[in-house]
């Protein structure tokens, strides 16, 4: 991929993002009127889920019509150019719906070799994470990097739980058998705000399964090119359906320790 189209990508990813989401928290700000479920009666989803999906999506199709797209909210399209947009258009939709601010806006790109272009950009905190592939990570255009932490019993470990009630018992049973073996346990309720969190050490390592690629597309390139390790809990490679990001010191640490109650 030539580094002209990349900076394009990026141009287009951070401009729609951070649109999308000024738009989206003017409009929580004026109070919100459609307000329903999804998979669950947790699982929420709003007016503004739709209109900054659509917004995205009708932007890309008229900027860059051959490309594919996969939306949460159903903005999907089938291109042939061999790029593909992943968006989550307000991932943390219950932080959104109670007026939280840990909610973002998140759109990653990628190729046939894998995840190249990723904006995550946070309305409340006025924050743009960003990272192509091979050049970096920043915050508001200044290069971060994850924490140097190895001692795992020092670190601030980030999780999330499911809609599904029985998995949220399980996950958070996991949790209760090693938080006094960590510094501490956060659960901010968005994956891309948590893994861009790792990215720029305001804490040292997420974990979390049964996601959807529009939940980390964005996220993990960004926490990748800050220096975090990416993984499923075992060390193995990562996908939506289990995810640790961490500082390479701990990942191994934190992975004996989650995966010693698998």
């Amino acid at each position: 991929m030539n580094d002209s189209l990349t900076m394009t990508l990026l141009d287009i990813c951070t401009e729609l993002a951070v649109t999308g989401g000024k738009r989206a928290f003017e409009g929580r700000r004026a109070g919100l009127k459609d307000v329903s479920t999804k998979s669950t009666s947790t699982d929420m989803v709003t007016e503004f889920d739709r209109a900054t999906e659509q917004y995205i999506v009708h932007q890309i199709r008229t900027r860059r019509p051959d490309d594919s797209i996969i939306g949460e909210e159903g903005g999907s399209h089938s291109g042939n150019s061999g790029i593909t947009w992943c968006i989550d258009p307000i991932d943390g939709t219950t932080n959104f719906l109670y007026a939280l601010p840990s909610w973002s806006v998140s759109i990653g790109v990628s190729d046939h070799k894998g995840p190249l272009v990723g904006v995550v950009y946070i309305p409340a905190l006025d924050e743009i994470f960003s990272a192509t592939r091979g050049g970096g990570a920043f915050l508001n255009g200044e290069k971060i990097h994850c924490n140097e932490v190895t001692d795992v019993s020092k670190a601030l470990v980030c999780t999330g739980f499911s809609y599904s009630p029985e998995q949220r018992s399980i996950q958070s049973k996991r949790v209760s058998t090693f938080i006094h073996k960590v510094r501490d346990i956060r659960r901010l309720g968005a994956a891309s705000v948590d893994i861009c969190f790792v990215a720029c050490g305001r804490v040292d390592a997420y974990f979390e399964e049964n996601l959807h690629s529009w939940d980390i597309a964005a996220a993990e390139l960004i926490a990748i090119e800050a220096g975090a390790r990416s993984g499923d809990f075992s060390g193995g490679s990562s996908s939506p359906a289990e995810i640790m990001v961490a500082c390479p010191g701990i990942f191994d640490g934190l992975s004996n320790l989650i995966c010693e109650l698998q």
